[in-house]
């Protein structure tokens, strides 16, 4: 299983729920997480998406991190199975 494909899956769940998948790019501010979902009702968080069994880089942890102090959901997929428990949390949060 490679990132990318969890990457798709994630992307039709999201659109499967009416939301968004944004690939999330910020040019001079490295480690950010790779997507940010948006899903209806003003639920969002943000999404770094991982090969099976790979971990975040250092920057990326502290990225998670920032972001966490600010208040804003960040979660790590590295799984298919993990999909549709995290898209839920999102939602019912």
């Amino acid at each position: 299983m490679r990132e990318i494909q969890i990457e798709k899956a994630l992307n039709k769940a999201v659109y499967g729920m009416g939301g968004l998948s944004l690939k999330f790019i910020s040019p001079g501010f490295d480690g950010v997480p790779d997507r940010l979902v948006l899903l209806p009702d003003k639920k969002f968080a943000f999404i770094e998406l991982k090969a099976p069994n790979k971990k975040m880089r250092p920057l990326q942890v502290k990225r998670k991190t920032q972001l966490e102090v600010l208040g804003f959901p960040v979660y790590c997929i590295d799984r298919m199975e993990q999909i549709g428990g995290i898209l839920n949390e999102i939602r019912t949060t």
